[in-house]
């Protein structure tokens, strides 16, 4: 059977050579609105990989629908600038379309040198906490202009397609929801008001770019905003900019950016919500694209082959791995770096104000200087002790550049912590990642010594010209009298299941690996997914009783931290998940609480008003963090042996820290 993600698909007039479509995702990459070499070099590798349409942006309409480091298509002075991408993503095998988008109240006035965003009613958000300026009919009018001459823009730049975001709580479906629209004119009320201002943007772009130019609109099958629309208000709405607006494709996301249902963090399933985009597939004649959390060529054939979508729209998946669409076609598949959804480098970064980047691939936002990395011309032998991500990721990039590598690792597989980060319910795309690190050094000429330890005597034996410490941490076993009792345990022993927990278990310390072990104590004892199902489907148990049963378990787990934040170090877009499943499973947390001392029956405490107290624990679990462990330093310094510490034994940080940590030890090389 021929692989039907490599069937063509046409839009309009547009045909693309494959169902794999890159999504518009915000890089940070521009800027002053212009399109710099950096964005030009990361979607160049995109189309070089072998996606079959891809999406930039997005890009603004106005002065106000947007930041500088947005792409812009506001004014003529950026077409030479998109023109340049545009030829970037032809000339390398992909068409190319332009995302166009307005923020509405989304955006912060901080943006604006001060002004007042704009949207349908004078509603706050509860993302920028800002009130935006209610607009007037004739500011709608204008704006509905712009988007018309942004579409132009980008048809005159040589762009293949024009998308417009109709979603994701930005202008326009700000007016479609009737929590944020509150209009009582033309443009408010019922549906078909709330309508109007979408379907009149698609019906200026039409008549803009004519009728053989593909135009894409991405809206959402459901906001998930309480009294927001339901899906069925947005099938209706489907309906419409087909028959209305005359758009030729949709693409299926899901959510507002306040929407308290996750997402995009790897808890969210492989595929979870293209049973949205199927239900508007049944609505309309165009082809339907869905992307969210496709992260894998089987995923993508599965929803093409059950008629779920058309298309698959793979975003982080192609900044982790560009080749992915290369790799499927040649029946390469297990040679794919998946996306593992940890959000660190891409929308973390842009919390941060910086351009994205990826934990997988450290070479994301870095193609430009990457491709003049040269293989070197005097190859040294390196070592690389110990196998996580920062000593597999530093031993792949020193072979890479033609160097000797013996990897050394003192357990019996690759992948370190990464298994440790997997342990927590709904993070098993880490040991994904661990995997495909391992499957890469199995295909490259790396030397791997599995269950050996190095000493000082083994690097004298092999002479290494470098020597590369990836060794790792150690959990912290902080002075608290008591910690040496019989029931007090490590959490990562917890999470590699080495011991055997009580039914009360106090967590001491309320950080990342405070809270990950949390979760981990309360997921013990409630339903699985397939249980969850079977249970449903035969009715066995009323609905609120299976909900009950899927977020209680059998533990009575309590968090204590010294300050008064739970979760510190967790990245902000996953922090408010995690939070929240802390909340749904009932793990109680005391803040600004002292650990005073470990006794048989728990834990004496000082809490925030100053009291003493005792909390009972069966068991108590140390989760206060880990320090570096680097025992080779000594040993390596007096023999005279060059070395570099990467990852947790430089300095205890992220997954993506060591990942990246370790790529620059390889390339420095």
């Amino acid at each position: 059977m021929k692989d039907p993600i490599f069937d063509p698909i046409v839009i309009n007039q547009l045909r693309v050579k494959n169902r794999i479509y890159m999504p518009a995702m915000h890089m940070g990459m521009a800027v002053e609105f212009e399109v710099t070499d950096p964005l030009v070099n990361f979607y160049a590798e995109r189309a070089r990989g072998g996606a079959g349409l891809i999406c930039v942006g997005y890009a603004t309409v106005d002065d106000l629908s947007g930041n500088t480091t947005n792409i812009g298509a506001h004014r003529d002075e950026f077409i030479s600038g998109l023109t340049r991408l545009a030829k970037a993503i032809k000339e390398n095998g992909a068409a190319s379309a332009v995302q166009i988008n307005h923020a509405g109240r989304y955006n912060f006035s901080f943006f604006l040198n001060g002004r007042q965003p704009v949207a349908p009613s004078a509603i706050a958000s509860r993302m920028t906490k800002e009130t935006p300026h209610a607009l007037t009919i004739d500011e709608i009018h204008t704006i509905v202009d712009a988007f018309a001459q942004a579409a132009g823009r980008v048809q005159a730049a040589g762009f293949d397609a024009v998308e417009i975001l109709s979603g994701t709580g930005y202008l326009i479906s700000e007016f479609l929801s009737p929590l944020t629209n509150q209009r009582e004119d033309d443009y408010g009320g019922d549906l078909p008001n709330r309508m109007r201002f979408g379907l009149e943007v698609m019906q200026a772009i039409r008549r803009k770019v004519g009728q053989d130019f593909p135009v894409i609109v991405r809206m959402n099958g459901n906001d998930f905003m309480v009294d927001g629309q339901d899906r069925r208000e947005l099938q209706t709405y489907a309906r419409a900019l087909q028959e209305e607006g005359h758009v030729d494709a949709l693409s299926i996301n899901v959510g507002w950016h306040e929407a308290r249902v996750p997402q995009i963090t790897t808890a969210v399933p492989r595929g979870a919500f293209a049973y949205l985009a199927r239900a508007i597939k049944t609505q309309v004649s165009i082809p339907v694209i869905y992307g969210h959390r496709v992260n894998d060529p089987a995923t993508a054939r599965e929803l093409i082959l059950d008629d779920m979508c058309d298309m698959v729209a793979m975003g982080r998946s192609l900044i982790a791995d560009p080749y992915l669409p290369e790799k499927t076609r040649l029946n390469r598949e297990k040679e794919i770096v998946h996306c593992v959804a940890c959000a660190q480098g891409c929308f973390d970064n842009l919390f941060k104000l910086k351009s994205v980047e990826c934990l997988c691939n450290p070479r994301a936002g870095h193609e430009g200087e990457c491709l003049e990395a040269t293989k070197t011309e005097t190859p040294r032998t390196i070592m690389v002790v110990g196998a996580g991500a920062a000593g597999m990721r530093a031993a792949l990039t020193a072979s890479e550049r033609g160097h000797i590598v013996h990897l050394y690792e003192s357990s019996p597989q690759l992948g370190g912590q990464l298994y440790l980060a997997a342990a927590p319910p709904g993070r098993g795309e880490f040991a994904e990642l661990a995997r495909d690190l391992a499957t890469q050094v199995a295909l490259s000429p790396i030397h791997v010594h599995l269950k050996t330890v190095v000493d000082e005597a083994l690097i004298e034996a092999q002479q290494p010209d470098h020597v590369i410490l990836a060794t790792g941490a150690r959990p912290i076993t902080p002075p608290i009298p008591g910690v040496e009792g019989a029931h007090v345990v490590q959490a990562w022993d917890v999470l590699y299941n080495r011991v055997r927990t009580g039914k009360k278990v106090v967590i001491i310390g309320g950080g990342a690996v405070g809270v990950e072990v949390a979760l981990f104590l309360a997921e013990k004892g409630t339903l699985s997914g397939d249980t969850l199902k079977f249970l449903m489907v035969n009715k066995a148990e009323p609905m609120d009783e299976l909900y009950n049963l899927s977020i209680q378990g059998t533990k009575d787990v309590l968090l204590i931290e010294m300050i008064d934040r739970i979760g510190e170090g967790l990245g902000k877009t996953t922090r408010w998940t995690l939070l929240q499943d802390i909340k749904r499973t009932n793990v109680q947390t005391m803040t600004a609480t002292k650990a005073l001392e470990i006794t048989p029956r728990g834990v004496k405490v000082e809490n925030a008003e100053g009291n003493t107290l005792e909390v009972p624990a069966d068991t108590v679990v140390l989760g206060v963090g880990s320090k570096s462990y680097s025992p080779l330093s000594e040993p390596l310094t007096r023999l005279g042996v060059p070395y570099t510490a990467v990852g947790d034994a430089d300095q205890v940080a992220t997954a993506f820290e060591a990942m990246h940590s370790g790529f620059k030890a390889g390339m420095a090389i």
